[in-house]
């Protein structure tokens, strides 16, 4: 962000003066470094403005018709706090003076800030997606601003990192980025999933959507929490203890990755539970959710698991350690209400992926729903690939997020989402099963034969739609009904708005 005085000078430079050191009472003026222009700010929340300058000076701030001044403290910080703002569209100029220096944040917006986290289905760019050639015609968004920043170890696989990433392994350093304008440019290495869940509110709601992309390909969902959400929770304190590279209660695949790059690596951070890497349990909170939370944001959208659902043990934890993050970020915005909409896993073969488990965690997720108020799950398992864990069709992904968001959120009369089993009831010689989300009618998304019904998990069994219910012949009373119960479902079971029923397994009554 440039100066007045120099408008060459990047913005990343006026931070310095913001960051731990000695010569801060001689610090400059600055703005810390989650202000860039071209950002968002939520609207309806106080918005803290924060900064360095030389202790005891004057600080004015002016942003539209609010003017506020406070003056720096001693430890060269200052803070002013803007009152809750309506949405605009309109670019406005944040304007900073103290002393002789100036300090201007150019074309900030007021509307939604939504948050992108997971691992590298929620990270897959736009350039890779299954409809960008057509979607570049609509890049042009003034109403969105990405926030999409490179992340230390991005893309490397397989090999030791090089000192250059080593040095930028530490919170001050992990992320480089600042905010853009949304065009054909910025777009290419955006989240696809993200670009078209915002695209499809800001169609809606005709206000300005923000994008915080702060996922990161391969992570586990523990290195998305806080350490205090896990050291407070007996079932999962055990993953922060001894260094996480050899802590069986962490991923397996995950710990093989650091071990591949930080595995006696000279010059890495290290601590009590290891090297610093973005896998380790709470790095990616520290280093890149922690730093966000200055900012209030209306929500919270997250894709991830896929390293989290190949052991069984991990599977089995994986509803209670989601709510468990979940809750703690909620804690750490001072949000207990705040949204979080998430993708289930979609549909793969297990011929060359370890996908064995994915029915199960498909049914875990789709229980988050029925633990964590103000969540909602979008079904992607008819857009999965045989044999890749990267499917390319994010459109209808990001869309489905956004009936979430729009229902629940905006108050807007969508279906947020496909059939949800809500009970299996026997009656003489059949299963009865009644779905939430089926107003209108239960239909099969290819015409043909429903189908993707079992009684034990295996084997296909004969069912049914009748008068908005399926129906399932069973000689006797089975235990429990499974949908969708192959890691790459051929079920096809989908409400009038053809949104797809979810994997599910339901106890029989």
């Amino acid at each position: 962000m440039p100066t007045d005085r120099n408008l060459s000078l990047p913005w990343l430079l006026l931070a310095l003066a913001a960051l731990p050191g000695q010569g801060r009472a001689q610090a400059r003026l600055s703005l810390d470094r989650i202000f860039s222009d071209h950002m968002v700010w939520q609207r309806t929340r106080p918005i803290a403005v924060t900064g360095t300058s030389r202790p005891g000076l004057d600080v004015h701030v002016r942003f539209g018709r609010h003017r506020l001044q406070v003056t720096t403290g001693p430890d060269a910080r200052w803070r002013a706090v803007l009152p809750p703002l309506k949405a605009s569209p309109e670019p406005q100029d944040l304007l900073v003076s103290a002393g002789g220096d100036s300090l201007r944040l150019r074309d900030v917006l007021v509307g939604d800030v939504w948050v992108c986290l997971g691992q590298s289905n929620m990270e897959w760019p736009m350039a890779k997606e299954a409809h960008f050639t057509a979607e570049l015609s609509h890049a042009h968004q003034p109403l969105i601003r990405l926030y999409n920043p490179s992340y230390a170890g991005k893309n490397v696989f397989g090999t030791a990192f090089s000192d250059s990433i080593v040095r930028r392994l530490t919170p001050g350093r992990f992320l480089e980025g600042g905010w853009e304008r949304a065009d054909s440019n910025s777009i290419r290495t955006m989240s696809a999933v993200g670009w078209y869940f915002a695209r499809t509110v800001a169609a809606s709601e005709d206000v300005p959507i923000g994008l915080l992309n702060l996922s990161v390909g391969g992570a586990p969902l523990e290195a998305m929490m806080g350490l205090d959400a896990m050291a407070s929770d007996a079932r999962f304190s055990r993953k922060l203890q001894g260094d996480w590279l050899s802590n069986e209660s962490l991923p397996v695949w995950v710990r093989e990755r650091g071990r591949q790059n930080v595995g006696g690596v000279r010059g890495v951070p290290t601590d009590a539970m290891g090297p610093a890497h973005a896998f380790k349990p709470g790095y990616i909170h520290e280093a890149s959710i922690r730093p966000m939370q200055a900012l209030p944001v209306r929500g919270l959208l997250c894709y991830q698991g896929e390293s989290n659902a190949q052991e069984p043990e991990r599977v089995e934890e994986y509803p209670a350690l989601f709510a468990r993050m979940v809750e703690g970020l909620r804690k750490d915005w001072n949000d207990p209400t705040l949204p979080m909409y998430f993708v289930q896993l979609s549909s793969i073969d297990t011929l060359r992926y370890k996908g064995r488990y994915w029915p199960e965690f498909r049914d875990g997720q789709r229980r988050i729903m029925d633990i964590l108020p103000h969540s909602g799950m979008a079904v992607c398992s008819d857009h999965g690939f045989p044999h890749d864990v990267h499917p390319t069709e994010k459109r209808a992904v990001g869309q489905r997020l956004a009936r979430w968001a729009l229902h629940d959120t905006y108050g807007r009369r969508v279906t947020p989402s496909g059939p949800l089993p809500l009970r299996a009831s026997y009656r003489g010689g059949q299963v009865v099963l009644r779905f939430r989300h089926a107003r209108g009618g239960l239909h099969t998304v290819d015409g043909l034969a429903l189908c993707g019904f079992s009684l034990d998990g295996r084997n296909p069994v004969g069912s049914r739609i009748r008068k908005g219910r399926v129906w399932i012949e069973a000689p006797s009373r089975p235990d429990h009904i499974y949908f969708g119960w192959k890691p790459f479902s051929d079920a096809n079971l989908v409400n009038r708005e053809g949104l797809p029923a979810s994997t599910f397994r339901i106890e029989v009554r």
